[in-house]
């Protein structure tokens, strides 16, 4: 007689035994870490999440950091009270790692001009990690209100840390800066799900999906279960973007022939007056250079953009610069450059500077401007400028003043462009808060300088989050960067020219056409997010409607 092996644990929904039984134990651990274990395991859970952020993509980190996240809130169960602080304290633990390690590279401005500003660089290293986390500390104490023991409480998890997410980039001008989904943002077929839910819709499914491996530790199969359905909805996801890529040809304005000078001035010279002659005459010289796309230089193009702040003077005070640039533009080419405008400031405001979007013609006469409307607080101006000021604080321009605001954004026409939405530096980064109002514009232009953070994590971070813009909005985007990254990228998000980040390069190539049909988050962004999250939150409150139904 045959006797059949004994079924394994796993097979029949037994506990675990051996080693992935002491694992299992292990991990369960953490939820009754406490004190400054209980914070030192949060921030280094956080500091390994920053590894799904570029340059490094590693998305995947995520889903071990939400899940030590997911167990040390588990741990905050018992009084109301004392559970609150200690979920605000493993939250504002989260976030500072999280933040310090993506966000270290914002020193480097501080050494551009060290003399003047490197004793600053420990205080903003520090201190911006420390004040994000209060967003993370909310997300975490949100979450511990609407906890419970199953698997429910994912829902909590995702839509109490979106809630979070959305206020970092509205509050106090806001800094949506890496939030948690452009962890999904680097592979482009997973990208493409940004065109259905939007940047923040992106960041709920991150946080859903990635904390899911929490579930390994459930004694119960259905429960487990939950990490195969979020597989399977990743997979699907990406499945469903590789088709959306390969079902959508590029196609480009006819007669448009874009030129971008990516000049890679060093910071420390860009805004060098005595030498604007040199810097004017550089970028001149390597403007009509001959390129494999444009064998005849200048004569192939129609449009040359240069970036963001691109003149160290006011171009209205300088007319050897109009003539210098007559002198190398042929008939048929617009320049478009970044440059300070000199103006009366707005009501309310005082500085008569502006950091501006310019359009020149040939014969080297300004034709437009456009102003940035959503200024770098301590960058391009001071809270509380006059009395600051008045202590010795500058700003990193140290323009005097600091810069004026426009009211909003405005759209640019450039000759031989469709309508521009021009968008000046870090303005590119807010989801749903690029388009002019007014008639849609067809391109977004982003103009910048990331020469500030040189070959830092910062510019690649900037390029991918600019990059999900064009998916969102289902419209090309044309970026010139000071010291990369600058591109031509088509409004799938597939990149049609680049130039590399630290080299002086000419990214050459066609303008591709906005999509016909608007994506959906382009549209309805805001009401995608509304509704996942108060489903979410439908989820999330079934097991407390269950406990106060059986207490009735």
């Amino acid at each position: 007689m045959t006797i059949a092996p004994p079924l394994s644990p796993a097979a029949t929904g037994a506990p675990m035994t051996g080693p992935v039984q002491r694992l299992a134990s292990r991990l369960r651990g953490l939820r009754d870490l406490s004190g400054w274990r209980r914070a030192v395991a949060a921030m280094v859970a956080g500091a390994f999440g920053a590894l799904a952020m570029p340059p490094f993509g590693v998305w995947p980190a995520l889903a071990v950091s939400f899940p030590v996240l997911v167990l040390l809130l588990d741990g905050t169960r018992g009084r109301l009270w004392p559970g609150l602080k200690a979920a605000a304290g493993i939250g504002w633990a989260f976030g500072f790692g999280y933040f310090l390690a993506s966000l270290w590279w914002i020193g480097a401005a501080f050494l551009v001009e060290a003399d003047v500003f490197a004793w600053l660089l420990p205080f903003a290293v520090l201190a911006m990690p420390a004040g994000l986390g209060l967003f993370t500390a909310f997300g975490a104490v949100l979450a511990r209100l609407l906890w419970s023991e199953g698997p429910l409480r994912l829902f909590a998890f995702a839509f109490a840390f979106t809630t979070a997410e959305w206020l970092r980039g509205h509050v106090l001008t806001g800094f949506p800066w890496n939030t948690f989904g452009y962890a999904f943002a680097q592979w482009l077929p997973l990208t493409q799900s940004a065109a259905l839910v939007g940047a923040y819709g992106l960041t709920f499914f991150a946080l859903l999906l990635l904390a899911t491996p929490v579930l390994t530790l459930s004694r119960r199969r259905w429960e487990r279960a939950g990490i195969l359905a979020a597989a399977l909805l990743i997979a699907t996801a990406a499945a469903w973007g590789a088709t959306r890529l390969n079902g959508e040809t590029p196609r480009f304005v006819p007669d448009v022939r874009l030129r971008i000078m990516q000049p890679d001035l060093p910071q420390d010279q860009k805004f060098n007056y005595s030498r604007r002659q040199d810097i004017l005459g550089s970028y001149l010289t390597q403007s009509a250079e001959a390129s494999a796309t444009y064998p005849n230089g200048l004569q192939d193009v129609t449009v040359l953009i240069w970036p963001e702040s691109a003149l160290p003077f006011i171009y209205e005070r300088e007319p050897w610069a109009a003539a210098a640039i007559a002198a190398t533009l042929p008939a048929n080419v617009t320049l478009v450059t970044g440059a300070v405008r000199y103006g009366a400031p707005p009501k309310g405001q005082h500085s008569p500077f502006f950091n501006s979007v310019r359009v020149i013609d040939h014969d080297g006469n300004v034709l437009r401007s456009t102003d940035k409307s959503h200024l770098v607080p301590f960058g391009e101006y001071l809270p509380l400028q006059d009395v600051l000021e008045q202590l010795g604080v500058e700003q990193l321009t140290r323009v005097r003043g600091g810069f004026s605001a426009a009211g909003a954004l405005r759209a640019l026409e450039v000759p031989g462009l469709p309508r521009v939405a021009p968008l000046v530096c870090y303005e590119i980064i807010f989801p749903g808060n690029v388009i002019p109002q007014g008639e849609r514009p067809q391109v977004l232009l982003n103009l910048t300088n990331d020469g500030w953070f040189g070959l830092t994590p910062g510019p690649y971070q900037h390029f991918v989050q600019a990059r999900l813009r064009a998916v969102e909005e289902g419209l090309p985007l044309v970026r010139a960067a000071n010291t990369g990254i600058s591109a031509i990228i088509d409004p799938m998000g597939r990149i049609v020219a680049m130039g590399q980040l630290g080299a002086r390069t000419l990214v050459d190539g066609p303008l591709p056409q906005a999509l016909e049909t608007l994506p959906l988050a382009a549209v309805h962004a805001k009401l995608v997010l509304l509704w996942v999250q108060f489903s979410s939150l439908l989820l999330a409150l079934l097991p407390l409607a269950g406990r106060i139904a059986r207490k009735s």
